[in-house]
C-alpha cells in the first residue's frame, strides 16, 4: 500500500507572512497540532504546537506581531506520494513525529499521512474503508461486533 492510500487530501496551510496567532486558531479550529507553511504549491516550513510554545510563548514573543515564518520548523521530514506506508511510518518512526507531509515527484505537497491513519489501516476499522463515514465519537458502535 502507498502513502496516497492513506493520505488526507484535505489540508489547511498557511504563508510564512500569517502571524502566528491566525495559524494558532487555525490550529485549534480544525483540532490539529501541526498546519504546513507553503509558498505557493511549494512546502517550505511547517508550524507546530510545540513551535508556538517553545519558540513563541518561551522567548516571549507576541503571536499577534510574530509572523509564522519567523519560529516555524524549516528543517523539512516529508514522504513522497509514491512511497510504501511502511516507509512513511519508519520516517515518523526515526524522527518522533505523528503526521508526515505528503509531496509528489514534483515536490508539491499534495496530502499528509498521520500515525493513526497508518495504525487503523486494518481491514476491521472503518477508516480502511472511506466509503464509510464515521464521526469519532461513534468509532465503538461502529465496530460493535466486529471481533
Amino acid at each position: 500500500m502507498q502513502t496516497r492510500d492513506l493520505m488526507s487530501r484535505n489540508f489547511e496551510v498557511v504563508s510564512r507572512d500569517t502571524h502566528v496567532k491566525e495559524a494558532a486558531i487555525k490550529m485549534r479550529d480544525l483540532d490539529v497540532s501541526v498546519v504546513p507553511v507553503c509558498d505557493g504549491p511549494t512546502l517550505i516550513g511547517v508550524i507546530t504546537i510545540r513551535d508556538i510554545a517553545l519558540r513563541l510563548a518561551a522567548e516571549g514573543y507576541d503571536a499577534m506581531l510574530t509572523q509564522v515564518g519567523e519560529i516555524m520548523t524549516r528543517d523539512l521530514t516529508y514522504c513522497y506520494e509514491d512511497q510504501e506506508i511502511e516507509e512513511a511510518l519508519t520516517v515518523m518512526e526515526s524522527f518522533q513525529i505523528d503526521r508526515l507531509p505528503v509531496l509528489d515527484r514534483n515536490q508539491r505537497l499534495v496530502g499528509i499521512i498521520s500515525r493513526s491513519q497508518i495504525a487503523f489501516r486494518g481491514a476491521g476499522h472503518p477508516a480502511a474503508h472511506p466509503e464509510i463515514t464515521v464521526l469519532p465519537n461513534d468509532y465503538a458502535a461502529a465496530t460493535a461486533g466486529r471481533r
